[in-house]
Parts: structure tokens; sequence; C-alpha cells
């Protein structure tokens, strides 16, 4: 059944009374939905988020992020993989209302104000576990969305009103078992599911000019890096990407650490034959970030 046979199904059924609106809870939803068979393939993205300042911010960044939302079909439900959820193994969260995480400090109290109330959805907590044979994967009930999830997703999705998980990252694995582990969700893509990977390529906060966090530019190093990821990216060559640690001093500079990178991995493995890759808000900020995203699809 596709999407439109469903709803053409449904709402004759509720008008008729043989659903009971206020039965219909969000999750009872997603387990309809979620059994959809050939549904339209759902694209992936890479948002690169920079500082959490973005939430409530308006500036070039959170424009990009509500244009692209405007080219995707409407999600069933999200999952993200953000850079800020590290843990040793792999897990997902499984609870009915996640709360909104301020991982952060030293910014305004109007930043800690945010609250992004959207749902969480077990049923696809679990179906991520099931689909995963890589590792165990836990259900978490205690994360929530943090700002790696929420402060994109706002913009793309401002009422809150779409399902969102997330998907921790292993710390103690290499790039290529993440790609391989991204690679079993896959098949999510057809279950109405958009999948966001959301960190940032180039991230070296010791680097930072903190006295120009609103300029556009990049240093040698960071550009340079950036250029040679984005022609990786754009010709499909993802083991170049895998073996980051083999590409030299510019890419080590742009990945001091992992975290904000691994994320581009889950969404590069998202990627099937043909699909074209779309490349917004590509630009460096501060000298030693970028900002640049992706859409694949």
């Amino acid at each position: 059944m596709d999407r439109i046979t469903f709803f053409k199904t449904l709402f004759p059924l509720l008008a008729a009374g043989s659903i009971s609106t206020s039965a219909m809870k969000i999750n009872d939803f997603h387990k309809i939905a979620g059994h959809f068979a050939g549904t339209e393939k759902m694209p992936v993205l890479f948002l690169g988020h920079g500082s959490p300042m973005n939430a409530i911010e308006e500036n070039e960044f959170v424009k990009g992020f509500r244009n692209i939302a405007g080219e995707l079909p409407g999600p069933v439900a999200i999952l993200c993989i953000s850079a800020h959820w590290e843990t040793k193994g792999t897990f997902v969260t499984a609870m009915e209302q996640p709360g909104t995480l301020h991982d952060f400090g030293g910014f305004p109290k109007e930043l800690f104000a945010v609250q992004y109330p959207a749902p969480g959805s077990p049923d696809l907590a679990k179906e991520t576990q099931s689909l995963i044979d890589k590792t165990n994967v836990g259900l978490d009930e205690q994360w929530g969305l943090d700002h790696g999830a929420w402060s994109v997703i706002k913009h793309l999705y401002p009422k809150a009103d779409i399902p969102v998980i997330q998907m921790s990252i292993d710390y103690s694995q290499p790039a290529q078992y993440h790609y391989e582990l991204a690679r079993q969700i896959n098949s999510l893509r057809r279950k109405g599911v958009l999948i966001i990977g959301s960190g940032n390529m180039v991230h070296n906060l010791r680097m930072v000019e903190w006295n120009r966090l609103n300029e556009t530019f990049g240093f040698d190093w960071a550009l340079e890096a950036s250029e040679r990821m984005k022609s990786y990216i754009l010709k499909g060559d993802h083991q170049q990407l895998i073996d980051f640690r083999s590409q030299g001093e510019a890419f080590n500079l742009a990945i001091p650490t992992p975290e904000h990178y691994l994320p581009l991995l889950y969404t590069l493995a998202l990627q099937e034959q043909n699909e074209e890759v779309k490349l917004f808000n590509d630009k460096a900020v501060a000298g030693s970030l970028t900002m640049t995203s992706l859409k694949i699809g």
C-alpha cells in the first residue's frame, strides 16, 4: 500500500467513527505507517550545525535549513545521528517524550529557554534495533534530544510534530565500522524515515577565531580539507573519506577528534547508486569550522 492509498483508506474510517481520533495517538499512527511497503524513498541529510546559537539566530544557514526542508517529502519520523551523543556501544532513544537537552554552557539564557517538544517513537527505536546485527543496540530512556539534533531540526519542522529519535555514536569504533553500521538502516528510507547526520565536516574549536564567530572565512588548511572532502563526496569516493586519517595534515587539523565528522559517514553510507548529492550552506565560519551540508536523493 502506498502512502496516498493509505490515507484514502484511513480518512473515511475516521470520518465514520470506526477509528477514534483521540485513540489515534502518534505511536499508533507510526505502527501503521511503519509497515508501509514501497513508500517513497526519503532523502538523507547531513547538516553542519555549528554554534548552538543557530537555534535562535536568523542567518543564512538557518535559511538554508528551512529551504532544504521545502524540498523534502513529509517524513513519518526522523532518526538523527548527532555529534553530541557519544557512548560505549550503540544506543537509540526509546522514550515516548524525549526531553530537550541543553548540553552546553556559556550561552545566553534565551538559548536555554528553548524547548523542542517533539514526540519520540519507541516503535522506530525497536525497528532500528532489529535492523542492526553488527552490534547489540541498546534502548535508551535517559538521553533525549541534544542540541546537535534539536537546534537544526527545529528549523526544518518548527511545529515539533514529527517523532524524533537519536542514535548514538560508539566512540570506541573506527570510521569503517560506523559506515558499515549505517548501511544496515537503509531500509528505513522506504518507510518514511528521514535520517539526518548532524555535525561539521571541518570542526576545530581549538583554532576558532572566537572574536569573528559571525564572519564567513576559513583558514587555508580548513578550505583545503573542505574542498577535498567535497570532491570525494561528489565523486562518490567514500573510501577516501572513511580513511580520513591517511589524508594528510589539512584533514588532521580539520578533524582533531572524529565525533563531528562521523555523522557525515552515516549519511554517505546511505547513498544508493546514481543518487545525486546537493551541497548547501557551503561556507566556512570563524576560520576553522564549515557549515557545509548535503542532501542525498
